[in-house]
């Protein structure tokens, strides 16, 4: 399927301010772009990087006074994510170097702190796939999805004791529980097809079967296309924007997704 995805950012700047931005997808197995519109309101230079990650970075420093960022792409990915039950358990021993970051805790992922509950959680299940299944139906029964409500970035054990979350902390529990079990898991922040509010999503990927499997603690299932920005440990490498020196107001933030009709042009 094709879809348009668009993010719009305003802001009220008081002194010129450094920002770094992680706005852009990139085309790979997943996805493929073939339009794309990033514009600075006034216009400013930009310097882009990759990070550790992958991810395409952009550096700007904001001018004082109403500053605002537009990105608009055209993308086309699948009308929902690959299911595998049964897909096995990759011992650590056995799994690429590159998710090997996925493995250990983070921030805001202790998985440290969650042997024993994802034992019981998964206790009965196949090593690998079906454990991970069994984590997101456990989030989905025990931690209610609560959209709009969370400004503060909370780590899974926060989560854990609230007993609620947006999108981004569930997705932190999800990991921790697949990385205690020494399942890589890795946090997707994007756009998801048909989300109600819509906003940008997060979700998280787990390592098994040898390769990345998309499991979202927030969704019944996993229809509707999802467009991956930006992938990391955790929130803090995935933020969409970080502004450096003094605060700054996000006067207004715009999300849309919707699906469109390619022609070639």
């Amino acid at each position: 399927m094709w879809l348009n995805a668009s993010c719009t950012l305003e802001f009220q700047i008081p002194v010129a301010t450094p920002f770094l931005l992680m706005l852009r997808p990139r085309s790979g197995w997943q996805q493929w772009i073939a339009r794309e519109e990033y514009l600075f309101s006034p216009s400013v230079p930009a310097v882009e990087f990759t990070d550790s990650f992958g991810n395409l970075c952009q550096r700007v420093v904001a001018p004082a006074g109403h500053f605002s960022v537009r990105t608009s792409v055209d993308i086309e990915t699948a009308d929902a994510s690959d299911a595998a039950p049964g897909a096995p358990f990759i011992e650590v021993q056995q799994l690429p170097d590159d998710t090997l970051p996925f493995l250990r805790p983070s921030r805001y992922c202790e998985s440290d702190r969650f042997t024993e509950i994802a034992a019981s959680i998964t206790k009965g299940e196949a090593p690998g796939y079906d454990q991970c299944a069994a984590i997101v139906e456990y989030i989905r029964r025990n931690v209610p999805y609560t959209p709009g409500e969370g400004q503060e970035i909370i780590s899974a054990a926060e989560v854990k004791q609230r007993g609620s979350g947006v999108c981004r902390d569930l997705t932190h529990l999800g990991i921790a529980c697949c990385r205690a079990l020494s399942i890589p898991a890795r946090m997707v922040v994007g756009y998801l097809e048909g989300l109600e509010p819509m906003d940008l999503h997060a979700w998280f990927e787990a390592y098994v079967g040898n390769r990345w499997y998309t499991f979202d603690p927030t969704c019944s299932d996993l229809k509707g296309g999802r467009v991956a920005i930006a992938f990391g440990r955790d929130a803090a490498d995935v933020a969409i924007y970080t502004q450096f020196g003094d605060p700054v107001e996000l006067l207004d933030m715009r999300v849309n997704v919707k699906q469109i009709e390619r022609t070639t042009r």
